[in-house]
């Protein structure tokens, strides 16, 4: 059996990010901790890595700054869908509408405003988190 059991996302500023995932979107934290040593150099195959890793409950998304090798993205910003790699995820919400009101309140850029999917079983649209990091925003009908 295979089964999906977390997507990272590397962040700039982890409390920055916190805010979005956290405090806007509601995620609860599961787990929170700097990791270092032989055994996440080993795994990773870089030397002397420092990273804050915070585990959102429920999610399956992990959010990690690297504190030892930080990298700064520029590109992601701008980065379009169809770029080559992971172009996005999605995450599920009860009521969009509601949801993209709150987060553009709070200054999140939407590629567009929520609209019906043709068949009509869903209403969706996309944002970025705070490091241009493209999310769907989804509603089941």
């Amino acid at each position: 059996m295979i089964e999906m059991r977390h997507v990272a996302v590397t962040v700039l500023d982890m409390e920055r990010s916190l805010r979005f995932y956290r405090d806007l979107l509601g995620f609860k934290i599961d787990k929170d901790r700097i990791e270092e040593g032989d055994y996440i150099d080993n795994f990773s195959g870089v030397k002397g890595i420092k990273v804050r890793t915070v585990k959102l409950f429920n999610c399956n998304i992990e959010l990690l700054q690297y504190y030892s090798h930080p990298e700064e993205d520029v590109i992601s910003r701008s980065r379009l869908i169809t770029a080559i790699g992971g172009s996005h995820y999605a995450l599920t919400v009860d009521n969009l509408d509601e949801i993209y009101e709150k987060l553009s309140r709070e200054g999140i850029v939407f590629i567009s405003k929520p609209q019906y999917s043709p068949d009509g079983y869903a209403k969706l649209t996309f944002c970025r988190d705070p490091d241009g990091v493209l999310i769907e925003l989804v509603e089941v009908l």
